[in-house]
């Protein structure tokens, strides 16, 4: 019998992006104390002609969907692999931070961003980092078990290959392997379901079905928090307020330093959650206050803060003149907001609400700037078709279940509320619409799934954590196992190799 104690456990989530750590499982389980950017940076040597692009822009990245059961997962965030670079040569985190900050010449590799491992000594590099910088294990020392959860759709190899890393070159006590859309089902409670993960660049879609990923029906679709940033920073373009202050009258900026400031005024903006997404059709809208207030409900919710700042608020403007009071209902009607940007007060409107339309209508990006990794032909589906056609890829009697469990999540979801809601909308037409002609097997309804409330250190944290929230369950269950299927034990690492992964982890099979 394998045990190990809750304490010593490690939890790593691998984006295509961002990798997520922690340490312990406590109870109340704990939000990541780690989060860096999945990317490497090695110095260019002399003679090296690589043309490595050193930053993440909103610009950069794409693929293609075309409506077949399978889609292309490239990225155009660069890979540029060096046989002759060793693990220690990369920087990593604040080092490569600092590297570029500093203006050093640096080739900067994603290894993840294609949804597989585009490069082991750059992965390496980055797990290491995780390990034994961040959380300050020492390999000869290291009795914690790992829980990693990885992009779905990894090759065998890259699994076997995977687990052989972190038990020869990590020494871990114990590894488990695990699809990142199932921790991310699991994390709102359910086994059914589809789970749309919207990344930097491309916008993974995972049906799931009584725990299991259909894989004959996940797809992608290249669009992202990019294309928002890239089609609102256009938008912002015809706001004078913003544009005052990205070129002053008395001192024009020029076109890239323009540019530039719009690009981070927008991820300043959707980052700070000044972004809502209106259903299809309709116009975001502040919910009144009913004029009671569950006060249990308010505790349990952790809100009594926002109670309390909405019943002052309600005061002073019980106390201010009629002019005042009119004022402010002419600034809510408009829905304005001031926000202190680079040392300039920049008043923004409804506008900022648009940030999300490129998703469910990819047309609006025409004539924009956006890189593609590689041609298209054809159009690119919007979410909403994209997500139609990927349940329809399941049995019949199998759609019904999906459609319960509809499950937005990524780093979007972290700051900009009602995606999913907005989602479920537009889905509308994908169900049945009539009941004359309902059978036992057909849908009716669709249900958006949120991580639940009573995990604590994720409840004003969005749904964007649910990989780690769901691999932190898994592993929770898994190391506490008497029989330890769910995992690889050293015993059997020795007895069966790197090939150990493949049976231990019932959703590679």
């Amino acid at each position: 019998m394998v045990s190990f104690r809750d304490s010593s456990v490690v939890i790593i989530e691998c984006g295509r992006t961002l990798i997520r750590a922690g340490i312990g499982l406590q109870d109340l389980l704990k939000a990541p104390s780690i989060e860096i950017q999945a990317r490497v940076g090695l110095r260019r040597s002399p003679g090296d002609t690589t043309n490595g692009r050193s930053s993440l822009r909103p610009s950069e990245g794409g693929e293609n969907l075309r409506p077949s059961a399978s889609s292309s997962r490239a990225s155009s965030l660069p890979c540029h692999p060096s046989p002759s670079a060793k693990v220690n040569d990369y920087l990593i985190g604040s080092q490569l931070d600092e590297a570029l900050e500093a203006g050093q010449d640096i080739i900067v590799s994603w290894p993840f961003s294609d949804g597989d491992v585009r490069d082991w000594t750059q992965a390496e590099a980055l797990w290491k980092y995780v390990l034994f910088n961040t959380l300050q294990l020492k390999r000869t020392q290291n009795e914690s078990p790992a829980m990693l959860s990885m992009p779905a759709g990894l090759f065998r190899e890259s699994s076997q290959r995977i687990c052989q890393i972190f038990f020869e070159r990590f020494n871990v006590a114990g590894f488990g392997l695990l699809d990142r859309p199932v921790a991310q089902l699991y994390a709102a409670g359910q086994l059914n379901g589809i789970v749309i993960d919207v990344g930097h660049e491309i916008t993974d879609i995972t049906p799931m079905y009584d725990g299991f990923i259909m894989n004959h029906a996940r797809s992608s679709t290249p669009l992202g928090i990019r294309d928002c940033q890239v089609y609102l920073a256009n938008l912002l373009r015809s706001n004078q307020s913003v544009m005052t202050a990205a070129s002053p009258p008395d001192n024009p900026s020029s076109t890239d330093v323009t540019q530039r400031f719009l690009d981070d005024l927008v991820k300043h903006i959707w980052e700070e959650g000044l972004v809502r997404v209106p259903s299809d059709g309709q116009t975001a809208e502040i919910p009144e206050d009913e004029g009671v207030t569950d006060i249990a409900a308010v505790l349990v919710a952790g809100k009594e803060k926002a109670v309390i700042e909405t019943g002052m608020k309600k005061k002073l403007t019980a106390k201010a003149s009629a002019a005042e009071q009119a004022r402010a209902r002419e600034i809510e009607a408009l829905d304005l907001v001031t926000v202190q940007f680079r040392d300039h007060s920049i008043t923004l409107g409804k506008e900022r609400h648009r940030f999300c339309e490129p998703l469910f209508d990819p047309t609006l990006l025409n004539g924009l700037s956006v890189e593609r990794a590689e041609p298209y032909e054809g159009r690119i589906l919007p979410l909403q078709e994209a997500v139609g056609f990927a349940v329809r890829q399941a049995d019949v009697a199998q759609r019904q279940y999906i459609w319960q469990g509809l499950f937005v999540t990524g780093d979007l979801t972290n700051h900009v509320k009602g995606i999913g809601a907005a989602l479920q909308s537009r889905l509308a037409p994908f169900i049945l619409s009539s009941p004359d002609q309902a059978t036992e097997f057909q849908s009716r309804s669709i249900r958006v799934l949120n991580v639940p409330e009573y995990f604590a250190e994720y409840r004003e944290k969005g749904d964007g954590l649910a990989a780690f929230l769901g691999t932190s369950i898994v592993a929770k269950i898994a190391f506490n196992e008497s029989h330890g299927k769910n995992f690889v034990s050293k015993t059997d690492y020795n007895e069966k190799g790197p090939h150990a992964v493949i049976e231990m982890s019932p959703s590679l099979l």
